[in-house]
């Protein structure tokens, strides 16, 4: 497999706080994976102790039906005890303010997770912490959406004394039957459907002093970080672009150079060059995302038009002419072809 092309993985933090808050809420954790992945748990871990990115919504889609509680995300993150359990943790926790460990956090970010895409903006008295997760092919996962919210508003009132105090909430998902859990939970009603999930907090928490601010030892764990990045199997950039295309794709967001950038939270000039370093534009990494997924799309019985559409193309003509220029053929044919293969 070339190494522009490996898979995303993610780190075990999450899963150790499912573990413990299966638990708590008197599941037993390793009999709710086994069903959920179906005999595959043999499958989670990879040789350096991480795990495929994109297994991940199997635990996700599954969690709901298999405990039987339509807001298990919620009711996880409530059992869950914050504290720092990996590096981007203790840098969170041994920065001398929050902002400044939440841009370590950020900066590191792929060390979580590979399909991560986070960022801090501020607007005026008001902070916004963006904390999407990307899959291929899937906006969102409900369930982990509502748990990440939770927990890491956890997280972020504990580095911070309780300073930070939410003062909105964004979630992608459409909004549930029931909402009272989030009011209780979260403190306020999320606004559904958004561009984004985010924790929306006062910005001036961000330059507090924290108490537990040690500066040598944020640097010993930033160079540990460094470390940990580097090792990271594969060109991350490419990948981390790569499965940022394959999540808009079927979507309404625009598929451009300055969107992209701002999902992997680099400036526009920066990743153009990061590209042309690699002999790449922009347009050639996105139409060799949308090649990799059109095969799967022509097997199934939906409308050419369709097929356009979830590969991002908003008219039939663009879709044929690239389409021309990778199989050299049209797509009623390859279809045809495709269907005599089954």
């Amino acid at each position: 497999m070339p190494p522009s092309s490996a898979p995303l993985t993610h780190s075990v933090t999450l899963r150790r706080f499912l573990f413990e808050a299966l638990a708590a809420l008197g599941f037993d954790p390793g009999q709710i994976y086994r069903q959920a992945f179906q005999g595959a748990e043999r499958n989670l871990l990879l040789s350096d102790g991480r795990e495929p990115h994109e297994l991940a919504p199997r635990f996700w889609q599954a969690i709901a039906p298999l405990t039987g509680d339509a807001q298990i995300g919620l009711h996880l993150a409530e059992a869950m005890q914050p504290r720092a359990l990996d590096v981007a943790g203790y840098l969170l926790l041994s920065a001398a303010t929050l902002r400044q460990g939440l841009q370590a956090l950020l900066e590191y970010q792929a060390l979580l997770s590979g399909g991560l895409l986070a960022r801090l903006e501020v607007n005026g008295a008001q902070a916004r912490l963006i904390f999407d997760l990307s899959y291929q092919g899937m906006p969102y996962l409900a369930q982990q959406s509502d748990c990440l919210a939770l927990l890491l508003l956890k997280l972020l009132q504990w580095v911070s004394d309780g300073r930070v105090q939410v003062q909105a909430v964004q979630l992608r998902h459409p909004a549930p039957a029931q909402w009272g859990e989030y009011e209780r939970l979260l403190g306020c009603r999320p606004h559904f459907a958004a561009a984004h999930d985010a924790l929306c907090f006062q910005a001036d928490v961000l330059d507090k002093p924290s108490r537990n601010a040690c500066p040598s030892v944020f640097a010993a764990l930033q160079r540990e970080a460094q470390v940990q990045l580097a090792s990271l199997v594969g060109d991350l950039l490419l990948q981390r672009l790569r499965n940022q295309l394959q999540g808009q794709l079927g979507t309404s967001q625009a598929m451009t150079l300055a969107h992209s950038a701002e999902a992997l939270a680099m400036p526009v000039g920066a990743l153009k060059q990061a590209l042309s370093e690699r002999g790449l534009g922009f347009r050639q990494v996105l139409d060799g995302v949308r090649r990799a997924q059109v095969s799967a799309l022509l097997t199934q019985a939906m409308p050419f038009k369709e097929v356009a559409r979830q590969l991002g193309y908003a008219e039939l003509s663009p879709f044929y002419r690239a389409f021309r220029r990778w199989y050299g053929q049209t797509p009623q044919v390859v279809r045809q072809r495709l269907k005599a293969e089954v």
